[in-house]
């Protein structure tokens, strides 16, 4: 799949086929900085920009907004140093985080983008990237059917672990999870493409990195799942599971 969205086919069959692509999934074309016939291959349009003021940032300074457009999935407390994944079904935190266990009894948040979303990720808060850990890992699908099937998911595939620090948050976790067809992932603050040749690693950034609230991250090839990582306390939500949020969005509130 990513060799296909990667080819510069013909552009009479990249029109027909991003057409269709519009159409089956919704995507909405009037918020994309350039008309469907500017996009090479079919992963430039995944991961086009949106035009200038199409998702504006709140300003408050005490919020914490959404990183992505997509649907909540879950979110909430960390109980016992486990995160849901569906009923009956949960995962280590420190899984996930590859081994960090400072978050036990914070808060997350998991976000679902689907195949009609915008496919940047943003930062949640201003502040700067401390570092970054990569995990090769699996590519199963994340849609919610797939996380009731398989056991470990969002620790055993593919992700990009990014931790930022943030002036009256401080230290939290903005993970990028790949997906079937969704194993690469780029961010703004490194080379790294994921899913390629490269190995496992953690990097430590020096200097760190600045970032402002809403600016952007990385992005996906394709859509996938985003998951802030809080410490306890810190948030207070005002988003419920199953909303739909878009960039900018304030959903919680920083205490």
């Amino acid at each position: 799949m990513g060799v296909f969205g990667r080819t510069r086919f013909p552009g009479w069959f990249r029109t027909q086929f991003l057409r269709w692509y519009v159409g089956h999934y919704g995507v909405d074309l009037e918020e994309a900085a350039e008309p469907l016939s500017a996009y090479p291959t079919i992963v430039d349009f995944f991961t086009r920009a949106l035009k200038p003021g199409a998702r504006p940032i709140c300003s408050a300074e005490d919020s914490l907004v959404s990183p992505a457009d997509a649907k909540v999935y879950a979110l909430g407390t960390i109980i016992d140093g486990r995160l849901p994944q569906a009923p009956e079904m949960d995962y280590a935190v420190s899984d996930l985080l590859a081994g960090d266990s400072r978050y036990d009894g914070g808060e997350f948040a998991v976000l679902y983008l689907s195949p009609k979303d915008y496919h940047r990720v943003h930062s949640a808060r201003g502040g700067e990237v401390l570092s970054y850990r990569y995990r090769r890992g699996a590519l199963w699908p994340v849609f919610p059917a797939a996380t009731r099937k398989v056991r470990d998911l969002f620790a055993r595939n593919e992700r990009l672990i990014v931790e930022q620090r943030s002036p009256g948050l401080g230290e939290f976790s903005s993970v990028l999870v790949g997906a079937f067809g969704v194993g690469r992932m780029k961010a703004v603050f490194t080379d790294l493409v994921t899913n390629t040749s490269a190995t496992s690693c953690d990097s430590v950034l020096d200097p760190t990195f600045a970032i402002g609230r809403g600016e952007e991250i990385g992005r996906f090839e394709m859509g996938s799942t985003v998951i802030l990582i809080l410490p306890a306390g810190s948030v207070s939500w005002e988003v419920a599971a199953g909303s739909d949020v878009r960039v900018g969005q304030r959903i919680a509130k920083v205490l």
